[in-house]
């Protein structure tokens, strides 16, 4: 059952962190295009869906990423590591991940996305942008943390 549960932890974590990770870098690059003033009108509508889409993956990617921990938590109570240091420094750098983007991150790409649509031939407040692209590196960040803890997992009898 170990082997299942951790299989499925790790596919999740794939299939719902990996699409997150990508779109949300690529959100701040496409809503430079979609705003930028030398777009031609024909170019603006698909600039624009391009952010939509990158929004939406990383709404519905978050959403799907919530079984990431819950695989986890059975994955490691099934193994007998809830107490181990590298666990609980794994799963304090999740919530803090799960906390830039559901605070930070997607706030701001909902603001930039509304900003796009109510002011269609203006560009955003490009204020925004650079803070956005700081907040998706950190969110970044924090999930190759806890990629690299649960490969080496420092003072378990089967890490490296």
């Amino acid at each position: 059952m170990t082997k299942i549960l951790l299989s499925l932890h790790v596919l999740a974590a794939i299939i719902a962190v990996g699409p997150v990770t990508v779109a949300a870098s690529m959100f701040p690059p496409a809503v430079r295009r979609a705003g930028a003033r030398g777009n031609g009108a024909a170019d603006r509508p698909e600039a624009v869906g391009t952010v939509r889409l990158l929004h939406r993956i990383c709404r519905v990617y978050a959403g799907v990423g919530l079984a990431v921990p819950v695989l986890g938590f059975a994955t490691a109570s099934a193994m007998g590591v809830l107490g181990d240091g590298w666990l609980l420094t794994s799963i304090a750098l999740t919530a803090a991940a799960a906390g830039v983007l559901a605070v930070l991150v997607l706030p701001r790409q909902d603001a930039l996305l509304a900003a796009l649509d109510e002011d269609a031939p203006a560009a955003p407040d490009r204020a925004g942008i650079p803070q956005l692209a700081m907040f998706t590196g950190l969110f970044n960040l924090l999930w190759a943390a806890v990629t690299i803890l649960m490969i080496v997992r420092p003072g378990s009898s089967t890490g490296a």
